[in-house]
């Protein structure tokens, strides 16, 4: 995809803003907050060529853009800029699973509350052999996206839809990245399209292969969901040696 420069930087700028209000964003918020050095008209422009082009749409009821999922994995893959785990954070991690390294099954169940807890969102543990461990249901209440009951609904129940979670994990074909990003839109399962995720695997010897997902609106906070994802995937690989 050929964009400018200017062009670039609008987007990235109506994505972060996007993440963080979960409201759409406007040229004149965009003038504002973010050192674009255009006017709110010129931004305008260039937002009207950005929704043309598939990668913003405009909600009905106002003036300004919501990236698509098209936006959302352009910036992920040549965008976006990882916010590392600080060094607390990092110890924290490890000390919410470093008593449960000796039980595979506790140390799934403290992984997925560790999860909950770093991203703020839903977080879902898989193993192969089909067992589920989940937390953070009561974190996406907050989120708008999921005031609609439908949406919610159907979220929520795929936590105990086994064969359905082993097949979007395990079944599916993604590429070759360590991460996955899979939006609901790709899925075409009703009342998905305002669901985002971000997974990945982990291999903890004795046949023990399994997934690490965060699940939450298309608007995740990717920047800081996939090295939290990477580094869990990798502390659990190294405790591979205890069972």
């Amino acid at each position: 995809m050929q964009l400018s420069n200017r062009q670039t930087q609008i987007l990235k700028a109506v994505v972060e803003e996007y993440i963080s209000v979960a409201e759409p964003v406007s040229s004149e918020v965009l003038e504002k907050k973010y050192n674009l050095g255009v006017s709110p008209a010129t931004i305008r422009n260039e937002m009207v060529y950005l929704t043309s082009e598939g990668l913003l749409k405009q909600p009905h009821t106002s003036a300004g853009r919501i990236p698509t999922p098209m936006a959302l994995r352009f910036y992920i893959d040549n965008l976006m800029q990882e916010k590392q785990l600080s060094v607390a954070e990092e110890v924290s991690a490890k000390e919410s699973v470093w008593d449960s390294r000796f039980d595979f099954d506790r140390l799934m169940r403290q992984s997925s509350l560790a999860l909950a807890h770093q991203t703020g969102d839903l977080a879902v543990v898989a193993t192969q052999t089909g067992d589920i461990y989940y937390s953070g249901e009561a974190n996406i209440l907050d989120m708008p996206e999921f005031y609609d009951i439908d949406v919610t609904r159907t979220l929520l129940s795929l936590l105990d839809q086994q064969s359905k979670l082993s097949q979007l994990f395990f079944e599916r074909a993604y590429g070759d990245d360590p991460i996955h990003v899979v939006f609901g839109a790709d899925l075409g399962w009703p009342y998905f399209e305002p669901v985002g995720m971000a997974f990945t695997y982990f291999n903890a010897g004795n046949n023990r292969r399994g997934s690490l997902a965060v699940l939450g609106p298309c608007r995740l906070n990717f920047p800081k969901v996939i090295p939290t994802l990477r580094y869990f995937s990798n502390l659990i690989n190294e405790l591979n040696g205890n069972w």
